[in-house]
C-alpha cells in the first residue's frame, strides 16, 4: 500500500482528544455508584506502574491457545471494563505474553489481539495527548500514524487482520508499545519527556498545559 506525502492532522479534526487507553486518571466527574467505584479501584490496583521492570521488558509470543489464554483474555476484558478503559496490555498486569485487548467505542465489541504486529502505518500523522495508568498523573503529546494495519491472532489462534483509524489506531499502537517494552514518554518530545519523568520520580503531575503555564509565568523579582 502506498501513501501520499507525509502530513500531520490536528487531533481535534481527527476526532482525538486526550486519550487514556486504560481509563480515566481519577474518579472525578465519573457518575459511578459505590460498587462501580470499588471495582475500578480493585482493577487499578492490579496495574503495574512506573518503576516496575516488566514495563520495560518485551513480551514473549503466545504459542499455546488453551483455556489459560482464554481465561487471561476474560480477566483482561473485565479489568478493562472495570477501569472504564478502552485498552489493556498483558504486560501491565505482569503477564509477559504478547496479548492485548481493546474496545475503542461503547458500541464496539471487546477484541483480544494475540501476537500483534503492526505491518503498515500511514504517513498521515496526528498528535494527541495520551495518558496511561502505568504512568499515573502524567499526560504527554504523542505523534502517531493516523491509520494502521495490524496482523495477529484471535484467542483461538485464528489469523486476524485489523485496519484501524483514529482513536482505535492510537489505542492499538499504545498497547503494542507496551508489549514491546516501550512507554509513551519515549514517544514524546524531549522537554515533555524530561518533565514527565521528573513528575513520575517525585510523585507529582505533568501535562503539556502545565509546561506551557510554567513557560509563560512571569519571573519572580
Amino acid at each position: 500500500m502506498t501513501d501520499p506525502a507525509p502530513e500531520r492532522e490536528d487531533p481535534a479534526e481527527a476526532g482525538q482528544g486526550p486519550v487514556n487507553p486504560q481509563g480515566p486518571p481519577s474518579d472525578a466527574g465519573l457518575e459511578l455508584d459505590e460498587e462501580a467505584r470499588e471495582r475500578r479501584r480493585a482493577a487499578l490496583a492490579q496495574i503495574r506502574t512506573f518503576g516496575d521492570p516488566v514495563l520495560k521488558s518485551p513480551a514473549s509470543p503466545v504459542t499455546e491457545f488453551d483455556d489459560r489464554l482464554r481465561e487471561e483474555v476474560e480477566r483482561m476484558v473485565g479489568l478493562m471494563h472495570d477501569a472504564i478503559g478502552v485498552g489493556l496490555a498483558a504486560t501491565q498486569l505482569g503477564i509477559m505474553r504478547r496479548l492485548l485487548v481493546f474496545q475503542a467505542g461503547p458500541d464496539a465489541p471487546p477484541t483480544p489481539l494475540v501476537n500483534p504486529e503492526i505491518e503498515w502505518s500511514s504517513t498521515q500523522l496526528a498528535t494527541a495527548e495520551e495518558g496511561c495508568l502505568s504512568l499515573p498523573g502524567v499526560v504527554v503529546d504523542v505523534e502517531r500514524p493516523l491509520h494502521v494495519r495490524v496482523r495477529g491472532q484471535d484467542a483461538a489462534g485464528e489469523p486476524l487482520m485489523i485496519e484501524a483509524s483514529g482513536l482505535e489506531a492510537r489505542v492499538i499502537q499504545h498497547e503494542v508499545d507496551h508489549l514491546d517494552g516501550v512507554l509513551m514518554v519515549e514517544r514524546t518530545v524531549r522537554e515533555q519527556r524530561k518533565g514527565a519523568l521528573r513528575a513520575l520520580r517525585e510523585g507529582t503531575t505533568f501535562s503539556p498545559e502545565q509546561e506551557a503555564e510554567a513557560e509563560t509565568a512571569p519571573a519572580e523579582a
